[in-house]
């Protein structure tokens, strides 16, 4: 509901509004540069932030090691993110119907049309963009030179 009522006052004063999701699990410089990146597109950048259960059912067991509370302050605290709305779905695609975003925006190797809101977007005039991973810089291997060094 609030995140309705924000699409809809965002609309009002025509924003171009841009929308990206993930897990965010512990938070690094690849995380910060792509978020950067989403928002050079728009003028307001809403992420959807995949929930504890969600991550879990994504990454495994042991994930997340950073709680969906706790992912949620550390990531409000990067100025190019406008809004944070975190959903429990293993996809964002309800999400996305709601905020239907002018771009839509996803890192790494996809193609566009294989990416959750695809369709929404394009129904709705909008754009879907790829955004490179920043080499070196990955959840996954800041995790596993952890475990290596212990």
């Amino acid at each position: 509901e609030d995140t309705s009522r924000l699409v809809r006052s965002w609309r009002k004063e025509s924003l171009k509004l841009v929308f990206t999701n993930g897990c965010f699990d512990l938070l690094h410089s690849g995380h910060v540069r792509y978020l950067q990146t989403a928002a050079s597109f728009g003028d307001i950048l809403v992420l959807g932030l995949n929930s504890d259960s969600s991550v879990k059912k994504l990454k495994g067991p042991h994930r997340p090691i950073i709680s969906q509370a706790e992912r949620a302050y550390l990531l409000s605290s990067i100025e190019a993110i406008n809004c944070i709305v975190i959903f429990d779905e293993e996809t964002p695609a309800r999400l996305i119907q709601t905020v239907s975003p002018d771009v839509l925006v996803k890192g790494g190797d996809y193609l566009p049309e294989d990416i959750v809101g695809y369709d929404t977007v394009k129904e709705n005039g909008g754009c879907v963009k790829i955004v490179p991973y920043v080499t070196g810089k990955s959840t996954s291997g800041i995790i596993n030179s952890i475990l290596e060094q212990s």
